[in-house]
């Protein structure tokens, strides 16, 4: 078989692997609220955006690549791209650098992210360049979407993946913390990575009635801005866990020690994202304690405000009982 027949085998591969993919996240119901962005989905290959990836094996990662000299190895790469997984896309000394998030997850983020025809729109780390792609397509217009990483090799190759499919929106190399001001203002921020606070960067950058969508806690919260020293709003249902945004001093401590507590509360999801929104404010007693008073919590009951130098995250109510101060 020649290459350009096998290299045509591949195309028709991705493009079934693609629908079906599609057909994947429908069942889900992630864009229910948006039935636009199937089509979006759809359009964009993933594939172009991880020429190669890593897989977790026995003693480590396995590296899957879309130029591998196997024929077998290079099938499994495509129908590994639109499996409906998140993908390790880049590491360093065993660590994960960067990574494509769950496509179904992506989506979800997508329709809450609420864009609309005209928004310009800033993303907090570019990874591969796809939700980049994703929203380019959606709005139709490239110089409306702003994507920002502060690894040159990863806004490099996300460059290039754009590129490969067709899309040409900003892409910077810059501390996502900040923003990129010189493409201010923006109707809507979305973050693919995770965060202790919200920076007031963001705010600044923002038109009024903005929207600011970025994951927090091992949740993502979504926050109407009214104006560059005031946002509100809650989490979202899912839990979602992201790579941490690298730069500045935005690190992550580590969750403090949970022994001596019930297993089913050490080991339960949303007592642990309690235990990370709250960290440095709520010992882990105290924690389980309001944790257990208000029946175990739903994300969607929890909120964060920003109002000119405070940030909090609160339960059911900004003004209420339960509101613990963010990192500035």
């Amino acid at each position: 078989m020649s290459a350009h027949a096998l290299d045509r085998d591949l195309e028709d591969l991705a493009t079934s692997a693609r629908a079906a993919l599609v057909r994947e996240i429908d069942a889900s119901g992630a864009w229910a609220g948006d039935p636009g962005w199937r089509e979006v989905f759809g359009a964009v290959p993933r594939h172009l955006f991880v020429p190669y990836y890593y897989v977790g094996v026995a003693g480590g990662y396995e590296r899957r690549w879309g130029q591998s000299p196997d024929p077998a190895a290079r099938e499994r790469w495509v129908r590994g791209a639109y499996a409906d997984t998140p993908l390790a896309t880049r590491l360093r000394d065993g660590e994960l650098l960067s990574s494509s998030s769950q496509p179904s997850l992506m989506a979800m983020m997508l329709v809450a992210l609420q864009v609309a025809d005209g928004h310009r729109v800033l993303e907090i780390g570019a990874g591969t360049g796809y939700n980049a792609a994703l929203l380019a397509r959606r709005l139709g217009d490239d110089d409306l979407v702003t994507t920002v990483d502060l690894e040159p090799e990863i806004t490099e190759s996300a460059r290039g993946h754009l590129a490969a499919a067709g899309y040409r929106p900003a892409v910077v190399t810059g501390d996502g913390a900040r923003g990129v001001p010189a493409r201010a203002p923006y109707d809507r921020i979305v973050a693919t990575c995770t965060l202790p606070s919200i920076p007031r960067a963001w705010l600044a950058q923002c038109r009024p009635d903005a929207r600011i969508l970025t994951p927090l806690a091992t949740g993502l919260v979504t926050l109407a801005v009214q104006d560059a020293e005031h946002a509100e709003g809650r989490f979202l249902h899912t839990p979602a866990y992201f790579v941490p945004l690298r730069g500045g001093s935005r690190s992550e401590p580590e969750l403090p020690p949970v022994a001596g507590l019930p297993r089913r509360a050490r080991e339960h999801e949303l007592f642990r994202f309690l235990l990370t929104l709250t960290r440095g404010s709520l010992d882990p007693q105290e924690a389980y304690t309001l944790w257990e008073h208000e029946g175990q919590p739903q994300r969607e009951r929890y909120g964060i405000t920003v109002r000119g130098e405070h940030e909090w995250a609160w339960l059911d109510d900004p003004e209420g009982p339960y509101a613990w101060p963010l990192p500035g």
